[in-house]
């Protein structure tokens, strides 16, 4: 499993958005919602409580 510190900038931004549009299009949260109803702001919650449901395969090059 990755962690969010081994993910770079660019990672980090394709995941969450990814994510985000998985959520805006009527996916279930794995977190709990709080005052934001962002898709992105979830998507970055669950990337923080590392319970993102999206893998990262790491290329040996």
């Amino acid at each position: 499993m990755v962690s969010e510190e081994d993910l770079t900038k660019f990672e980090r931004a394709r995941l969450l958005g990814a994510r985000a549009i998985q959520i805006s299009m009527g996916a279930k949260p794995k977190v709990e919602i709080g005052d934001s109803l962002d898709p992105i702001d979830i998507a970055y919650k669950e990337l923080k409580e590392g319970v993102l449901p999206l893998d990262v395969i790491e290329d040996d090059e």
